[in-house]
């Protein structure tokens, strides 16, 4: 198997501007390969807090690191940004990190995606409007003046004058087989929020030859029980299971269903405590199911503690 590429997750849900920036320098030092970085309108549940543009961040990332490749995990091109605009974005984003710079597009969630008042569509809608603004998207990447009159999207004349050297690659997250048939066909790679065979499985059936990435929840703490109190308090949406996290509109709503996920439904989400064993076992079984790029999230406020253990203990264990 070729060396793994280990990732760190910036979960823009859980730290403001600032403390974002600082922990990608963080996990830069401590020898992570990449960072994935949320692009969320809200949180997921009020408690987490935090919410900040990511573009602008990015761009702070971008000033304080030298190595570290980044990647949108992953942002929704169907409503709340036209495509053109992430076109734009992503493309500047490419220029200030050159060769490090990866863009993650998805069908998105209601939490953000409704607060323009427009509908929020059915899944194949969405679909379809993804693969339209990857259209749109490549087009504009050229640097040459670009329209274009599809069936969900509009663009008159635009050209994007700063065009990164080097085109950043855009990878497809599917949580299932149609997504992952997507990604295969149209896609530079997969992204998943949690490590799943068969989407893996359907993505190399469709053709999808690109890197896979993937998504692996950990909460340290000084003790076992403590981290699995901490991670219950900020990250209780790890216990919900299926479409119901792309359908509800509001943080608050989150917080009702979540009250229905127990500490024992965490505890059995993602290794949690100070034990590195748990999260190596569960890191080496993410790389043998076929990821090619595995990213640790992180949860609650134990940054430092956290990447001073990957720095000595998981990071040059998984690449030895």
């Amino acid at each position: 198997m070729s060396t793994p590429h280990l990732g760190y997750t910036l979960s823009s849900e859980e730290h403001d501007p600032g403390t974002l920036v600082a922990n990608a320098r963080r996990a830069e030092d401590a020898g992570f390969d990449f960072v994935s970085i949320s692009d969320h309108f809200h949180p997921w549940v009020p408690r987490q807090g935090h919410s900040p543009f990511v573009w602008s961040v990015i761009g702070g990332v971008a000033a304080t690191t030298d190595r570290l490749a980044l990647g949108t995990g992953v942002t929704c091109p169907i409503g709340r940004i036209h495509p053109v605009i992430i076109a734009h974005a992503a493309a500047t984003s490419a220029c200030l990190m050159p060769g490090r710079f990866v863009l993650g597009l998805g069908t998105g969630e209601a939490l953000n995606e409704h607060i323009t008042g427009e509908r929020w569509p059915e899944y194949e809608v969405r679909a379809e409007r993804v693969e339209e603004s990857i259209d749109i998207i490549r087009a504009l990447w050229t640097g040459e003046v670009t329209s274009h009159h599809g069936r969900h999207f509009t663009v008159e004349n635009a050209r994007i004058y700063d065009v990164p050297d080097q085109l950043p690659p855009i990878v497809i997250a599917a949580g299932g087989p149609r997504s992952a048939e997507l990604a295969g066909r149209i896609g530079d790679g997969l992204w998943m929020s949690s490590v799943d065979e068969d989407t893996i499985d359907a993505y190399r059936r469709a053709g999808g030859a690109g890197p896979i990435y993937a998504q692996m929840g950990v909460c340290w703490g000084p003790s076992k029980e403590e981290a699995v109190r901490l991670a219950h308090e900020v990250w209780p949406n790890a216990g919900l299971r299926g479409q119901v996290s792309q359908e509800l509109p509001d943080p608050s709503h989150f917080e009702q269903l979540v009250e229905m996920v127990s500490p024992e439904d965490i505890e059995r989400a993602f290794p949690c405590g100070p034990d590195v064993a748990p999260i190596l076992e569960q890191a080496h079984s993410a790389f043998a199911a076929g990821v090619t790029h595995l990213y640790i999230h992180q949860i609650g406020p134990h940054q430092e503690p956290f990447l001073e253990m990957a720095r000595q203990e998981i990071v040059p264990v998984l690449r030895a």
